[in-house]
């Protein structure tokens, strides 16, 4: 075997591993693959046989580029390409990792906190994802973000206590997001423009996945009017449903889950609706259809 195959099957063990690194710090698939593809094109040109820790070695190269990703998503103030929608997160050891699993292990981070480490400054989402999801040391951490051990612990515990502070909204607030959506639901299966122009906020965004724009979806849409516009009449097959123990809407075909509607709510008002139709996303989600 030479050296360009060993390599090539050395970080195929790990790509899994690597592919939800850089999805957890960028919400993005498309994204966090190119950050995987960077890191595989520097193994090629950097890679020296006395790296101990492959496993490592790779996970810093990628959140490193994926940090440098999004600080300059962040700069440029834009949306990540795909909807945040919720991947299985990994703990341990990066060197400890099942290739199969593609990052399939017990914990979901969910749409909930997706939403939240979107509000996070670069550096802080990642001293979180890579400390409290990874289980990467803050002593590794430190050199990637550029900051002391002892910095890159305050960065994380900043990002927990928002994140803490973002905890599902009780069942008050459940229920009346169930009343916006069922209301959502009806006045688009009826086409009434001004019922969905009071429903939405005036900045509302609908958001689209790839699977979702191939059906037909636009990819992005900002401004009450235009989702209004957008969503006129396209929801009539759709149903109120949980998502994740949230209310959304779920559009099923021959009892099999096709598109999620994730609402996001703010004072009575629907800020964010994202579609989900990719099959491997909508298997990452608990859906419950509910009775209209």
């Amino acid at each position: 075997m030479n050296e360009h195959d060993f390599l090539t099957d050395r970080f195929e063990e790990y790509r899994g591993h690597l592919r939800a690194v850089a999805y957890q710090i960028l919400g993005s698939v498309a994204e966090a693959d190119d950050a995987v593809q960077e890191a595989w094109l520097r193994l090629n040109r950097s890679y020296s046989s006395e790296v101990e820790n492959l496993g490592g070695w790779l996970t810093t190269i990628v959140a490193r580029v994926a940090l440098t990703m999004l600080r300059s998503r962040t700069a440029r103030s834009e949306d990540p390409l795909d909807v945040p929608v919720p991947q299985p997160a990994q703990r341990g050891d990066a060197t400890d990792v099942d290739p199969e699993h593609h990052a399939i292990v017990s914990d979901s981070v969910g749409l909930a906190l997706l939403v939240v480490l979107d509000t996070l400054a670069p550096n802080e989402r990642l001293a979180f994802v890579l400390h409290d999801i990874f289980a990467v040391p803050f002593e590794e951490i430190a050199p990637i973000v550029d900051r002391t051990p002892a910095t890159a612990r305050k960065l994380a515990s900043r990002a927990r206590r928002r994140i803490q502070g973002a905890a599902p909204p009780p069942g008050a607030d459940l229920a009346r997001q169930r009343e916006i959506v069922h209301a959502f639901l009806s006045a688009s299966r009826h086409g009434d423009f001004n019922a969905l122009l009071d429903l939405l906020h005036p900045d509302a965004v609908l958001r689209a996945d790839r699977a979702a724009i191939g059906m037909g979806a636009s990819g992005l849409v900002h401004g009450a009017s235009a989702v209004a516009d957008t969503i006129s009449g396209r929801a009539l097959h759709a149903r109120l449903a949980l998502i994740d123990g949230v209310p959304g809407a779920l559009w099923a075909q021959a009892g099999r889950p096709r598109v999620a509607f994730v609402f996001t709510t703010s004072a009575g008002k629907i800020t964010e609706i994202n579609l989900i139709a990719n099959s491997e996303h909508l298997h990452t989600l608990d859906l419950v259809m509910l009775d209209d």
